[in-house]
């Protein structure tokens, strides 16, 4: 097996646009996912059950089917009822729909493993039940519940690769693209593992850091 790198000298520089592209796909994923998935939780957990419904059966069609084909829906799909996004936005709205089905349920159980003797005293003292969401049980529920966004986040950055298949030059749109240039089919591939495998080991000590400080702070 003869492994060449020379390549590298060439296209380095669209390893390093599609790295970045890839962390801005799984940075408004997460983000978006997880403002998404807090609200999906709160319905999930809601006593109104036409709202629980709905947000049950949001969460359970999509963990119950595959990114890829939500991927393929939200960028080719729906341009039949004329919604005709760009390649990065459908990829965007992808990943943030993926996440927020997974994040609901991480909420949902953070928020649930509240002591509700807390949300009983805030009550006492005069608090609405939106404050005493805000400012009691979520911010408590957010800390207990990082080391699950951390690896949610990690797995978005590896599935991000599936948004290749609607054109955005993310890692292994661009790994792929070196193939048929240079003609060899494993180097650009080991080279776009080594950087994911890059990504998300900084990421997963950095997420270690923060909870270190978290649990010293309290």
């Amino acid at each position: 097996m003869n492994l060449d790198f020379s390549f590298l000298l060439e296209h380095w520089q669209d390893y390093a646009r599609s790295a970045w592209v890839t962390l801005e796909l799984s940075f408004f994923g997460v983000l978006f996912g997880t403002l998404l998935g807090v609200f999906m939780a709160l319905m999930r957990i809601s006593r109104i059950w036409p709202i629980k419904f709905v947000a049950s059966a949001y969460i359970e069609l999509i963990r119950g089917t595959p990114m890829l084909v939500q991927i393929l829906i939200i960028h080719y799909g729906l341009t039949v009822i004329g919604v005709n996004l760009p390649a990065f936005m459908s990829g965007v709205v992808a990943l943030t729909m993926n996440s927020s089905a997974y994040m609901a349920e991480v909420f949902r159980a953070g928020i649930q493993a509240i002591d509700k003797g807390q949300t009983e005293a805030s009550r006492s003292l005069g608090m609405t039940h939106g404050m005493t969401l805000r400012y009691i049980i979520l911010p408590q529920a957010f800390r207990n519940m990082l080391p699950a966004i951390g690896n949610e986040f990690i797995i978005i950055i590896k599935d991000s690769s599936l948004v290749s298949m609607i054109g955005i030059a993310e890692i292994i749109y661009t790994a792929r693209t070196i193939q048929g240039v240079t003609f060899q089919p494993l180097a650009p591939l080991l080279v776009a593992a080594g950087l994911y495998f890059i990504i998300t080991f900084t990421l997963a000590n950095l997420l270690s850091w923060l909870e270190r400080k978290l649990s010293t702070s309290r």
